[in-house]
C-alpha cells in the first residue's frame, strides 16, 4: 500500500486541527441533533451537519510507535488498563489468533480508526453511513433514526450476535450559527454488540461489553486541505480503568484516489 499517511502535516494545520471548535466544548453539551422529531430526522443525508462522504487518508502524527509498527508484547503504555487486561495482553500470542481465524481482533469498532489507511465514506441510504477500509477491508454501517426507531433496533441488535464492527447508532449535532450562515456540527455515533477484540495490535484487549463513542468533526485548514478529526472514547468496565480516549486525523483525498484493500492481519 502506498503509505500517504506517512507524510508529514504542517505544525500550523496540526494546531488548528487540535484547537475544537467553539460548538464541541463539553460534549453532550450542544444545541443537540438536527431535525429531532421534525422533517428533518426522517432524511439524515439532506441534513447532515458536515459532508463526511469521499476518500481521507489517516495521517499519523502521535502513537506512531503504536499505530503503524507491531508493538512488542507488553508494551501499553497510554492505555488504562487494569490488572485482569494487563494478563490478557501479557499472554497475547499472534499465532494462536491465526489458528483460530481471528486475525481482525484488532480491526473491531473500538481500534479500527486507528489503523493507518485510506477510508472511503458513502452513504449506503438516506439513513446509513457507510465507512469502508483498506485496512483488514472492514466495513461500518452508522444508523441513523428517530429515538423511537434507534431503541427498537439497539433492541433487535442485542438479541443478535455480536460482530467486529458491531452496531452503531448516530445523530448529527448541530452548532448554533447565525442567520444566512451555513449548517455546521459533527457527527456523535455510540456503538455496541462488539466481538472482543484488541486496542493495540499486540493484544491490549477489549471486552463484548464495551462501549464506544465517536465524534467526527471536519476542518478546513489555511491552505485548503479538508480534514476529518475523530475523537474516540473507548469505556469497557471489564478491562479499563478509565476510559480510553484518542484522537485520530484524516485528510481529504481526491475522488480518484488510489484504494487497495488489505485483508486482516495478527501480525
Amino acid at each position: 500500500m502506498i503509505r500517504l499517511w506517512e507524510a508529514a502535516a504542517s505544525i500550523g494545520v496540526l494546531a488548528l486541527l487540535l484547537v475544537p471548535p467553539a460548538y464541541s466544548q463539553g460534549r453532550g453539551g450542544r444545541g443537540g441533533a438536527g431535525g429531532r422529531g421534525g422533517a428533518a430526522a426522517q432524511n439524515p443525508r439532506t441534513s447532515a451537519a458536515i459532508d463526511m462522504t469521499g476518500y481521507w487518508v489517516s495521517v499519523v502524527t502521535e502513537d506512531w510507535m503504536f499505530r503503524m509498527v507491531t508493538p512488542p508484547k507488553g508494551q501499553y503504555l497510554g492505555v488504562p488498563l487494569n490488572a485482569a487486561a494487563r494478563r490478557v495482553a501479557d499472554a497475547w500470542d499472534p499465532a494462536k489468533d491465526e489458528a483460530a481465524g481471528e486475525q481482525c481482533k484488532s480491526y473491531g469498532a473500538a481500534a479500527l480508526m486507528r489503523v493507518p489507511g485510506r477510508l472511503h465514506i458513502t452513504w449506503d441510504n438516506d439513513t446509513t453511513l457507510k465507512i469502508e477500509t483498506e485496512a483488514g477491508t472492514q466495513t461500518r454501517l452508522i444508523h441513523f433514526g428517530s429515538d423511537a426507531a434507534q431503541s427498537e433496533a439497539q433492541k433487535a441488535s442485542q438479541s443478535s450476535a455480536a460482530s467486529w464492527q458491531g452496531y452503531s447508532i448516530a445523530e448529527w449535532e448541530q452548532a448554533a450559527v447565525g442567520r444566512g450562515e451555513a449548517r455546521n456540527g459533527d457527527l456523535k455515533v455510540v456503538t455496541t454488540r462488539l466481538r472482543p477484540g484488541y486496542l493495540r495490535k499486540n493484544g491490549v484487549p477489549y471486552s463484548e461489553n464495551a462501549i464506544v463513542t465517536e465524534w467526527y468533526d471536519r476542518h478546513t485548514a489555511p491552505n485548503g486541505d479538508i480534514w476529518l478529526v475523530v475523537s474516540t472514547e473507548v469505556k469497557d468496565p471489564q478491562y479499563l480503568s478509565t476510559p480510553f480516549i484518542t484522537s485520530t486525523h484524516f485528510k481529504k483525498l481526491p475522488d480518484n484516489a488510489p484504494w487497495k484493500p488489505e485483508a486482516c492481519s495478527s501480525r
